[in-house]
């Protein structure tokens, strides 16, 4: 019997050590990684540069609270704003996607003084009281919590005549997913997302863009508030942040910077050398590496070449995306496992997650092309 808690369901693959896109089992099976431990190996395993990056930050100094101030931290930052393309001024390094949507929430209603968010259907923003409450589907499921600790609102996903009706004067707050993660790989597209824009700016509300699972470069770009370039408040980012080292962020534009006061917001773990250290080798690689080239290169390949067997058309963008399906998407999963390639489900049945590395070449997809095509 495990001495784990019993949460989590298994897939039927133990995984004993990974190189580059590969996982490998006890026994010598390798098994081709499309699913990047949940859209967190950015860089895929074994990468050089990240590697050598921990080993120097552990031996030079593994953990300083943030009431000492370390070169290491201030350069993750600065490093992080520039990335995010000079939109924001400001960056809360916590540990993960939930902590920093839940303080992100805690700075719109700090703003506003208003006691209303609004999430869109199908979304998933975390497991805690707050990031729960706006996570589609949570209430009946798993959020245990006696009651949410603020009004919610659900809008219809790219219905953009049904924005003003839920967003209101007293709404703090809309959080949406640019391309929703567990909500199929699902784009919201640059209309709906200027649509909410223009909406917030009207009624003086804050627009927090989740970019936990499509940011850091997944969609082809920084972040998805660059492919659409529309500008939130906030955006929220984590996973591939880290490459595998759990770290977050919360990037806020000058206006939301210039409403923080000393306490406002605060983490044991956030901000972290070891974390430091890892954001700055991420974001090396995937600039000196031109990885976002290759996310967009590789992408268009999936889609030109992957319309086989049971698929029937493609959603989301870059290495967020949705292959939907003639079948449902848990069978194909599983016949997919058992020819050696790791996928990931979704909360729409019909739909398979692709979630790979950002080092992922033409001739990978060629071997998934060839299992779909069997299948």
């Amino acid at each position: 019997m495990s001495a784990l808690a019993p949460v989590f369901a298994q897939y039927p693959l133990e995984v004993e050590r990974a190189e580059g896109v590969w996982l490998y089992a006890p026994g010598g099976r390798r098994v081709l990684d499309l699913y990047g431990g949940h859209a967190v190996a950015a860089l895929g395993y074994g990468h050089a540069g990240w590697t050598r990056a921990l080993e120097m930050q552990a031996a030079a100094c593994q953990f300083q609270s943030n009431a000492v101030p370390m070169a290491v931290r201030e350069r993750a930052g600065e490093r992080l704003l520039r990335f995010a393309g000079g939109h924001y001024d400001s960056v809360f390094l916590v540990n993960s996607g939930a902590e920093a949507n839940e303080n992100a929430l805690k700075m719109a209603f700090r703003m506003t003084g208003r006691p209303h968010v609004v999430a869109v259907e199908g979304s998933f923003h975390g497991r805690t009281a707050a990031a729960g409450a706006l996570t589609w589907g949570a209430r009946d499921k798993w959020h245990a919590f006696p009651r949410t600790p603020f009004d919610v609102s659900w809008l219809p996903r790219r219905e953009a005549a049904a924005i003003a009706q839920h967003v209101t004067h007293d709404t703090a707050a809309v959080i949406v997913e640019p391309v929703q993660g567990v909500g199929g790989a699902f784009d919201m597209g640059a209309d709906y997302l200027r649509a909410l824009r223009r909406r917030c700016d009207e009624v003086g509300a804050l627009l927090i863009f989740d970019e936990v699972q499509c940011g850091m470069g997944r969609v082809g770009q920084p972040f998805a508030a660059n492919l659409y370039g529309v500008v939130p408040d906030m955006i929220t980012t984590a996973k591939a942040l880290g490459n595998g080292f759990p770290c977050a962020a919360l990037l806020m534009t000058p206006h939301v910077t210039k409403a923080i006061k000393l306490e406002t917001l605060g983490t044991t773990f956030g901000g972290g050398p070891m974390a430091a250290a890892a954001i700055l080798a991420v974001i090396d690689a995937i600039e000196h590496e031109a990885l976002l080239a290759n996310v967009r290169r590789v992408s268009q390949y999936v889609r030109a070449t992957c319309r086989v067997g049971p698929v029937a058309g493609f959603q989301g963008e870059g290495f967020l995306l949705g292959l939907r399906l003639s079948r449902p998407a848990k069978d194909v999963q599983a016949a997919l496992l058992a020819r050696d390639i790791l996928t990931g489900t979704s909360g729409d049945p019909q739909v398979l997650r692709l979630l790979p590395p950002f080092i992922l070449q033409e001739e990978h997809v060629d071997l998934l092309k060839g299992a779909l095509a069997a299948l």
